[in-house]
């Protein structure tokens, strides 16, 4: 029999998560791509692209990071982290393409870095931006 001296334990389990759960799914959608590229061993261009997702996106939560920020501006966030970010995506999968040629002696290589537009869901809070990939 179970007891009646206001042991709510389970109860309190129950809520917590149920809680938990609901701030992970009514966080933001954002797709973000990245591209990086480096001509002769030189920056040649980086471009972070951002955008709300205008339909909900699916699949599961893959694997997530919390970043220091005190604005609810996702771009603002990841310039202010952006090594941070880019070990990130680097862990997600970037795909690399390599391509060099030699001409009359002269090397030229360039390599291209490049995330494609994948969904995140973003959870602002105080101080703190938690950014979760989706897979």
């Amino acid at each position: 029999m179970r007891s009646r001296d206001g042991s709510n334990y389970f109860l309190l389990t129950i809520c917590f998560l149920i809680f938990y759960h609901s701030l992970a799914l009514n966080a933001s959608e954002y797709l973000i791509s990245y591209r990086y590229v480096v001509k002769d061993s030189i920056l040649y261009n980086e471009k972070l692209q951002i955008s709300k997702a205008m339909t909900k996106c699916n699949g599961s939560l893959y694997d997530s990071i919390i970043l220091k920020d005190d604005t609810n501006d996702i771009k603002k966030a990841i310039l202010k982290n952006s090594e941070i970010f880019i070990n990130f995506i680097h862990k997600l999968g970037i795909e690399v393409k390599h391509r060099d040629k030699t001409i009359n002696s002269i090397y030229t290589g360039t390599t291209i870095l490049t995330l494609k537009t994948t969904c995140f869901k973003v959870d602002f809070n105080e101080n703190l931006v938690k950014i979760t990939a989706l897979k």
